[in-house]
């Protein structure tokens, strides 16, 4: 069975769809989220995985809409969702409990998000 992800990845790829790009606030972020070593040392091996996931579901999507939740995903991807209040503009996505991977769209035309940061807000 296809996961969501992948099955937007390919749709991408038979449209001609081209996927979102990442930046990231700092190196050591960057490190954290494409090096699965450098999650493992600072988290667990759960967040770790569940930090990848979520960068793989972010790149195989053509834009930010997509993790939103819609009628295939009604929770959306990673349970994407727009923040609020001084959070404003950001978006966030589920890790391991409590933490979340927090984004903003950088440029909607080119297809950039920045990861801004892995934070529990609550």
């Amino acid at each position: 069975m296809l996961t969501y992800s992948l099955k937007v990845a390919i749709i991408n790829i038979i449209n001609g769809g081209e996927s979102l790009k990442i930046e990231y606030k700092n190196h050591k972020l960057e490190k954290v989220c494409t090096i699965f070593e450098e999650a493992q040392k600072n988290f667990n091996v759960e967040m770790a995985q569940l930090l990848h996931q979520r960068i793989d579901q972010i790149t195989a999507a053509d834009s930010i809409d997509m993790l939103l939740p819609n009628p295939l995903v009604p929770n959306g991807i990673g349970r994407c969702h727009p923040l609020k209040g001084d959070m404003d503009g950001m978006y966030a996505m589920d890790l391991k409990h409590p933490y979340r991977l927090v984004f903003t769209e950088k440029d909607r035309v080119l297809k950039i998000v920045k990861i801004l940061k892995i934070i529990d807000y609550h």
